[in-house]
C-alpha cells in the first residue's frame, strides 16, 4: 500500500459499511448490477451521509488524496468501496484540474460498468471539462475515438448537466464519432446526452437528429426526442 495512502480512513469506511450493510439487499444488488464484487448491502442514499463526517474531517494533500482514492478503488473488496472512492474524488474538487485527468481515466477504465463510469464521467471528468474547456476539448475528442468503450461513453456524457454552458460543437463531434457503434452502452449514452441538452436547446437537438437521420440508432433517437415529440 503506498505510503501516502490514508489506510486508516479506508479501514474506517470498510468497518462502517460492514456494520451498516444488509446481507439480503447485498445479494439483490450484486445480482441486479451483475457485479463480480459483492456488496455490503448499503444503498447510495445511506452511503453519502455515512461518508460525510469522515470526509469532512479528512484534509489530505493532493498526493494523499489521489493515492487513497486509487487504493480504495483498486483494492475494493465490495462494490460500495468503489462508490466511496468516487465520493473521495468529488471531495477533492479543488484538485479536479487537467493534472487529475489520468485519475479520471483510471476510474473509468477500471470501473468498466455503467454505474461507476457514469459517476466518474459526470462528477470527476465533468468538472475538469467545465473548468478547462479549451484544454480539455481536444482530449475529449480523442477519447471519443478511444479503443475502450467506457472511455468513449465518458466522452459523450462528460457535459451532462452543463445546460447553457454545454459546448454543442464538442457534443456533436463526440456523438458523430460513435454513431456507427452498435453497443447498447454507447447508443443509450448518446440518447441520454441529447435528451438532457434538449431541455436547454430543443431546436438544436431536433436539427441534429434530423441531420444524422438513419445513422442515429432508433434507441438514441427515441431517447433524444422523448420529451420533444
Amino acid at each position: 500500500m503506498p505510503a501516502l495512502c490514508h489506510s486508516d480512513l479506508i479501514t474506517q469506511i470498510r468497518q462502517l459499511l460492514a456494520a451498516t450493510g444488509d446481507p439480503e439487499r447485498a445479494r439483490q444488488q450484486q445480482r441486479y448490477m451483475k457485479s463480480e464484487l459483492p456488496y455490503y448491502g448499503v444503498t447510495l442514499t445511506q452511503l453519502r451521509p455515512l461518508l460525510r463526517p469522515l470526509l469532512k474531517s479528512w484534509s489530505p494533500t493532493r498526493e494523499e488524496w489521489e493515492a487513497t482514492i486509487k487504493v480504495m478503488y483498486d483494492e475494493a473488496t465490495h462494490r460500495e468501496e468503489r462508490y466511496a472512492a468516487l465520493a473521495m474524488a468529488r471531495h477533492g474538487r479543488r484538485w479536479l484540474d487537467p493534472d487529475a485527468l489520468p485519475l479520471a481515466r483510471h476510474l473509468i477504465v477500471q470501473g468498466a460498468w455503467w454505474d461507476l463510469v457514469d459517476e466518474a464521467s459526470q462528477h470527476v471528468l465533468g468538472p475538469i471539462v467545465a473548468a478547462y474547456p479549451e484544454t480539455l476539448a481536444p482530449v475529449i475528442r480523442q477519447w471519443a475515438h478511444d479503443d475502450d468503450l467506457w472511455v468513449r461513453r465518458s466522452a459523450v456524457l462528460c457535459q451532462l448537466g452543463r445546460k447553457e454552458a454545454t459546448d454543442p460543437t464538442l457534443l456533436a463531434e463526440v456523438i458523430e464519432a460513435n454513431l456507427a457503434d452498435e453497443s447498447f452502452w454507447l447508443r443509450k449514452a448518446i440518447g441520454w446526452a441529447l435528451r438532457q441538452y434538449a431541455r436547454t436547446d430543443p431546436d438544436w437537438v431536433r436539427a441534429q437528429v434530423g441531420e444524422w437521420g438513419e445513422r442515429l440508432s432508433p434507441l438514441s433517437r427515441r431517447e433524444a426526442l422523448k420529451h420533444l415529440d
